[in-house]
């Protein structure tokens, strides 16, 4: 195979296979290449994707070494998506009682959610993650979204037991923003003991259902890694019972009234 040729298939399984570990034996057999050709490719892939601002390639030296793709977004690329992302956001016809936002057409736009997912990724592809954990029903593409740059699995959260997924673990908890009691569950087989979480959601007011999937997930003596979101808004934040999360943007200013909205920067970095 050509260098050129062997360029593009090494970048294609990297990002197919993200955080994946990977001896080099494996590409020299792969690619019937030496060692040394492939350290060299390796280099070239790790410049460019570094440059192009989508990650790096992490490396392990001695005999069990190999190497594996960590998913990035630079901050040059995350801030400039964030701002088509805000402009998006601030069309005024898209305000829905109570101060939500109409977001339905963001959230089923594939290449939208797929953008979504890569910027929240990078803010956790340091830390170890086994699963990437969201409530039915909004917050499942962006989970997926962000899953598969983290190459993990995705485990829905319900609001009612499914009768397809055997006995269930159940809690009350107190929704932040309508203070009304709701009941969450999750399927005793959707994780194994002490699994590091990461949650993910569409938008967050005072945090109510996060925290009470904070509280779920203690149930499976699971660790609660890293939380991120679409949005968050700010009217609720003197109440907010979850204080430690990403989000991409916040809302502020919404008034039915006047029609009015703003749209600025989450906390993302």
């Amino acid at each position: 195979m050509k260098r050129s040729d062997r360029l593009v298939s090494l970048t294609n399984y990297f990002l197919e296979n993200p955080k994946e570990h990977t001896s080099l034996p494996y590409f020299s057999d792969k690619y019937d290449a030496a060692k040394s050709s492939i350290s060299e490719d390796l280099s070239i892939v790790d410049r460019v994707m570094q440059e192009e601002g989508i990650g790096q390639l992490q490396t392990l030296p001695g005999a069990s070494g190999g190497v594996s793709f960590v998913p990035g977004f630079s901050r040059e690329k995350g801030n400039q998506f964030i701002d088509e992302l805000c402009h998006t956001l601030e069309d005024t016809s898209r305000i829905l009682p109570g101060g939500y936002l109409y977001m339905s057409d963001i959230l089923g736009d594939p290449k939208m959610v797929n953008q979504i997912g890569r910027v929240l990724a990078s803010a956790f592809s340091h830390l170890e993650i086994d699963v990437v954990v969201t409530v039915a029903t909004k917050g499942i593409p962006l989970a997926y979204a962000t899953a598969s740059v983290l190459n993990v699995p995705v485990v829905i959260v319900r609001r009612d037991p499914k009768v397809t997924e055997g006995s269930s673990v159940s809690i009350n908890y107190v929704s932040g923003s309508s203070r009304k009691i709701q009941t969450m569950v999750l399927p005793k087989r959707s994780l194994h003991d002490h699994a590091n979480v990461c949650i993910i959601d569409d938008f967050m007011k005072a945090g109510g259902t996060i925290n009470g999937m904070i509280s779920l997930l203690g149930e499976f003596n699971a660790k609660v890694q890293g939380i991120g979101v679409l949005a968050e808004a700010d009217d609720e934040e003197d109440e907010r019972e979850v204080h430690s999360f990403t989000s991409l943007v916040k809302i502020t200013n919404v008034d039915m009234k006047q029609k009015t909205i703003e749209v600025h920067h989450g906390n993302f970095a």
